[in-house]
């Protein structure tokens, strides 16, 4: 039995049917062609799918299509304006806050909510808040070092 799903991801008005299993993860990876969402771990363990629902960020691993219905979706690639980077794009590539690159696109959307929460976090609460992002590569200084750049760039 499939299940019909309206939503939108990334200003893009989404209707289809769907299996009641189908992740999130999968429709924009699969049927949408939007990469930039990593599956990383299948477990909600490595925050590499994380995008944007309403505003929040989720594992997009760990949520079902069905829990999307009517949710405004964000990914990664509908951060930009354009060719504009938005501020974390921009700070992740000035202060080399990647390496490999797969975990990225999960710790810049977890980022742009910290920053929509709390615009001036201390290096704590971001190593906090990104707790559930991994990163195998950079040691996460430069990612820390990344968010307080776009912080302070989005201040100002």
């Amino acid at each position: 039995m499939r299940m019909k799903v309206q939503l939108s991801v990334n200003g893009r008005n989404i209707e289809g049917e769907f299996e009641p299993r189908t992740l999130l993860v999968d429709l924009l990876r699969d049927e949408l062609r939007l990469t930039g969402t990593h599956v990383g771990c299948d477990t909600s363990q490595c925050g590499a799918c994380v995008v944007h629902v309403n505003g929040r960020s989720v594992k997009s691993c760990t949520i079902l299509v069905a829990q999307t219905q009517g949710s405004q979706v964000q990914t990664i690639e509908g951060l930009a304006d354009g060719e504009k980077l938005h501020p974390l794009q921009a700070a992740f590539k000035e202060e080399h806050g990647l390496q490999c690159g797969f975990c990225t696109p999960g710790m810049i959307m977890s980022s742009v909510d910290l920053l929509n929460r709390n615009p001036d976090p201390s290096e704590k609460e971001i190593r906090d808040w990104l707790e559930g992002n991994l990163c195998r590569c950079t040691g996460y200084h430069n990612i820390v070092k990344a968010v307080q750049t776009a912080a302070k760039n989005m201040r100002n």
